[in-house]
């Protein structure tokens, strides 16, 4: 009976290994831990906006309103008057291809005597990423209430270079770029603009400084001439530093709901060649930027 037993035994042994009986076999073998580590639990900073809109937002308070180193509408007075900014940035994320984009700039002035509402720029364009490079391409629109005279538009390029592999680290060191627009509806002229950033990260304090410089070229773009000048030189150079700080951490909101900034600059900009017009000035600001 034991012999019958025993063989009865090593039969289903057999057949429970034969025909994959896992339970059988668990229990025979001891279980090995594996090499790879258990999946993480999701984290609330995890799932931002995998979608394929997208949207950045920003509200400014500042000090003057500066653009491309001139001073735009300088209400009467002997000083600076405070500036609202809005710019609200809508795009679309098409992969490999490139990504298109709408937006809306608007600057309120409440003691410009002519409109408050000094500049809305409507804009469109895309993104197309071809590491390492960023290209950017659109179209501006100037429009400035009951100044009908002064409204264009322009076509605009842009190329920004993730610097990182130059050097070799994980993040860009210098960030440059180069803008190109051409004005075709009033002044048929160019802009160009060289620039780099930096940005130094406070670690643990959800704070960022970012450093900029930049330098702008005009050819025959009769908005920055001097009377009786043509406009082509070198027409303004401006520094400047801002500082950003994740609200997130602060008031306890996941990044799922996307990401919140609190941001204060100050910039300094000069103008190089006296033919030109430009500004020279300290200007300062402060706001929230929002993106999803």
């Amino acid at each position: 009976m034991r012999i019958g037993r025993s063989v009865a035994l090593i039969v289903v042994l057999f057949a429970g290994v034969a025909f994959g009986f896992e339970p059988l076999r668990l229990s025979l073998e001891p279980e090995q831990e594996s090499v790879y580590a258990p999946p993480a639990p999701a984290l609330a900073e995890e799932g931002t906006n995998e979608g394929a809109a997208h949207v950045d937002a920003r509200v400014d308070y500042t000090t003057a309103y500066v653009y491309r180193g001139l001073h735009i509408l300088k209400p009467p007075g002997g000083s600076d008057r405070p500036n609202l900014q809005f710019d609200d940035k809508l795009s679309f994320d098409l992969g490999k291809a490139p990504h298109p984009f709408v937006g809306f700039f608007l600057n309120v002035n409440d003691a410009d005597p002519v409109s408050r509402f000094q500049e809305l720029r409507p804009y469109f364009g895309a993104d197309w990423e071809i590491k390492p490079f960023l290209l950017t391409f659109g179209n501006n629109n100037y429009i400035y209430p009951d100044r009908d005279a002064m409204n264009t538009a322009e076509a605009f390029g842009r190329i920004l270079m993730n610097d990182s592999f130059l050097w070799k680290t994980e993040k860009p060191i210098l960030s440059p770029y180069i803008n190109g627009a051409y004005d075709f509806n009033k002044y048929n002229g160019f802009y160009f603009e060289l620039g780099v950033s930096h940005d130094f990260v406070i670690e643990d304090t959800g704070i960022t400084l970012t450093a900029l410089a930049q330098v702008a070229y005009v050819i025959h773009f009769r908005e920055f001439a001097e009377p009786g000048f043509k406009g082509t030189g070198l027409q303004h150079y401006q520094v400047g530093l801002v500082g950003s700080y994740s609200l997130n951490a602060l008031l306890n909101v996941p990044r799922r709901y996307g990401e919140w900034k609190w941001q204060a600059y100050v910039y300094y900009t000069d103008n190089i060649e006296d033919h030109l017009r430009g500004a020279t000035r300290t200007w300062a600001g402060t706001g929230l930027a929002f993106s999803y």
